[in-house]
């Protein structure tokens, strides 16, 4: 898994490339996500990178940017 890879399924999910420039923009804040965004971003996390994150683990702060997120995943897989 590439961190593009990760900024690829970001921006389906978002439904904005937006997030695949600009790295350290707080997706929350921007609105590109929210509730039902973040469990439809796990589920693909799982599909696509066979890494689990259970939304009891989803910390929003840890997980609010492009880059944080990509840093998640590369330490879980």
């Amino acid at each position: 898994m590439e961190k593009q890879d990760v900024y690829d399924l970001l921006a389906e999910v978002c439904q904005d490339d937006v997030v695949k420039e600009e790295l350290d923009m707080d997706i929350f804040e921007a609105g590109l996500l929210d509730s039902f965004g973040t469990i439809t971003l796990l589920v693909e996390i799982e599909e696509r990178f066979g890494i689990s994150v259970p939304i009891t683990e989803f910390n929003r702060e840890e997980w609010n940017t492009p880059n944080k997120i990509a840093k998640e995943l590369a330490d879980r897989a």
